[in-house]
């Protein structure tokens, strides 16, 4: 295959720069996306155990004050006042010294936390409530043990979260109330605003149902939240990562269950926003590709432009000298500017080179012609001498048996078939010429053979005016004829033309005894060496001679086949590509 200086030029500069560059531009990113991923996991996870520390020191000094609250002697005693029957008046002073009790604890606290003590009849430190069973929350606390109460506002504005414990008596182990203490939940709001994944991920405070334990709605979506908890239900560690699709955008989920209660800190992040450095470095460096294969297509264009142009005048000359157009190609040479380049050399040697191969071919034209035309005319000479042979002996068989009417039919029909064939004048008719010259000979058969002899013509019209050399199927038929009398008494003969694409296809079918190996064998020769058809020994000259004579009449535009029919017989298939002026 030719390929031009130019393009090995390009192919070359592409090789070495352009596909190294687009090589790294899948491959780099692809890498610094893998470290962005696991450096991403790891801060993550660093952050997050930092609020996870943060929050367990906190929730453990609210249990710590609740336990203090509880175990305090006047909340002991303030819960025992139910039971001893006190009047209204022990009963406020004991709450009002329980209250006392309650600040003095609170002072030294630096987390602004509050305490509050309620019974189970609804009365409290800081305010009366309904009875406690008819609260929500005392419900969840009772029925679920839930403990930390997601963020809510008390008789404050400030929003809290609350821990609640059982008020029970320390000597009757009795459920009397809960002692409520509250911590503001700005202190775990600025404490989860350093928890950060990027500059488009969200983080959420949860609890095992999905709510928001700072109130309000998570900054995740409810849809990945329910994934998510999903997910984390086949996991049994305490941290992990959770890769989702939603929609075909994939997102990062890293979660880490917190100490207190059911509480689950959660990370999000679209991978898309993720990897959005990635991707844009990415299109940078195949933006670099691009001009960097520009700037190859143009420095091989210039590097080449001294070159190429003269060899592909040169090239073009080439094709014009392997069609055999040497005057043609002699006028596209390339002038030459100098002799001492290698360029200047090549056009000048391959010019001599023409002229001198010109002039052989012209000399070894001429002599291949002489030698061809003779070739032909003793390939017809073989074959008139044997076929005249045979119909002499026909009229001859049939004057001895006193058939004078079979011997002028058959007299007639040679005189127009030795008409034909003596017309020295033309080598070449047309293939309707050639099916009358056998039809004529087929009644000089049928007067010899009679109803032992079956013959059937079948003509495509479309190829009656198509030119062909004369004499190919009579020694065809001959040879079928022959082989068929061998062991059958009655011989099936078949001609058929087709037209097939550009193709002009013959064919001789008989009911014969089949063509030897060796005839096969020897006409294999005649596929190497076209010089061969002139060996006139050996078995089937005639076919040897017809398919010669093709040979060379039409080289490369003629073949053959020859197929064994069974249970016998033999096919001839005989193809000659038509020229376009022929088909028209």
């Amino acid at each position: 295959m030719y390929i031009s200086l130019r393009i090995r030029l390009l192919l070359i500069f592409t090789l070495v720069l352009t596909i190294p560059f687009l090589t790294l531009s899948l491959l780099v990113p692809e890498w610094f996306g893998t470290i962005m991923e696991k450096k991403t996991t790891e801060s993550t996870v660093e952050m997050m155990d930092q609020f996870s520390q943060y929050s367990d020191s906190l929730t453990s000094q609210v249990e710590d004050l609740g336990k203090q609250v509880l175990v305090n002697p006047a909340t002991q005693e303030w819960v025992r006042s139910e039971e001893n029957g006190l009047s209204d008046s022990d009963l406020l002073y004991m709450k009002n010294q329980l209250k006392t009790e309650l600040s003095s604890i609170m002072v030294n606290n630096s987390k602004s936390m509050s305490v509050s003590v309620y019974l189970n009849d609804g009365t409290g430190t800081s305010q009366t409530l309904p009875p406690l069973r008819e609260i929500v929350w005392f419900k969840e606390f009772y029925s679920y043990d839930q403990r930390w109460m997601r963020s809510h506002q008390e008789w404050s504005e400030e929003k809290v979260n609350s821990y609640l414990l059982p008020l029970f008596d320390l000597n009757t182990m009795d459920l009397s109330g809960v002692i409520k203490v509250n911590f503001p939940t700005v202190l775990l709001e600025e404490s989860l605003e350093k928890v950060k994944l990027g500059d488009d991920g969200h983080v959420s405070l949860l609890d095992a149902k999905g709510r928001d334990v700072l109130g309000g709605n998570p900054d995740i979506s409810s849809d990945i939240v329910k994934m998510s908890l999903h997910e984390m239900k086949d996991h049994s560690g305490r941290t992990g990562v959770v890769d989702l699709d939603q929609r075909g955008n994939e997102h990062l989920v890293f979660y880490q269950k917190m100490g207190v209660g059911d509480w689950i800190l959660m990370s999000e992040i679209k991978k898309s926003d993720l990897y959005a450095p990635v991707h844009t470095l990415q299109r940078n460096l195949l933006l670099i590709s691009a001009w960097i294969f520009l700037l190859t297509i143009v420095v091989s264009f210039i590097l080449s432009s001294n070159i190429v142009k003269p060899l592909r005048k040169l090239t073009d000359s080439m094709k014009l000298v392997e069609k055999g157009k040497f005057s043609e190609a002699e006028k596209g040479f390339p002038s030459i500017q100098t002799r001492n380049d290698e360029i200047g050399y090549a056009v000048k040697a391959f010019k001599d080179t023409t002229k001198t191969l010109e002039k052989l071919i012209k000399t070894e034209y001429q002599e291949k012609i002489r030698r061809k035309d003779a070739e032909y005319k003793a390939l017809l000479l073989q074959i008139n001498p044997h076929f005249l042979n045979n119909t002499l002996e026909v009229i001859g068989g049939l004057s001895a048996q006193g058939e004078n009417c079979k011997v002028i039919d058959v007299t007639v029909h040679l005189g127009r078939m030795l008409s034909y064939s003596l017309d020295t004048e033309r080598d070449v008719v047309t293939i309707g010429e050639e099916l009358n010259y056998m039809r004529r000979y087929m009644e000089v058969l049928k007067l010899r053979h009679e109803d032992a002899l079956k013959i059937e013509i079948e003509e495509d019209p479309a190829l009656d005016k198509i030119a062909i050399i004369k004499f190919i199927l009579q020694p065809l038929v001959e040879n079928a004829v022959k082989y068929s009398f061998v062991q059958n008494d009655v011989a099936s003969i078949a001609i058929f033309t087709r037209k097939i694409g550009d193709e002009a296809v013959l064919v001789v079918e008989d009911n014969g005894i089949g063509i030897p190996d060796a005839v096969i064998k020897e006409l294999a020769k005649l596929d190497r060496n076209e010089h061969a058809v002139l060996d006139s020994r050996g078995q089937s000259i005639g076919l040897k001679n017809v398919l010669g004579r093709l040979k060379l009449s039409y080289g490369n535009r003629f073949s053959y086949s020859i197929e064994r029919k069974n249970p016998e017989g033999t096919r001839i298939t005989l193809r000659i590509g038509m020229e376009k002026e022929e088909e028209s």
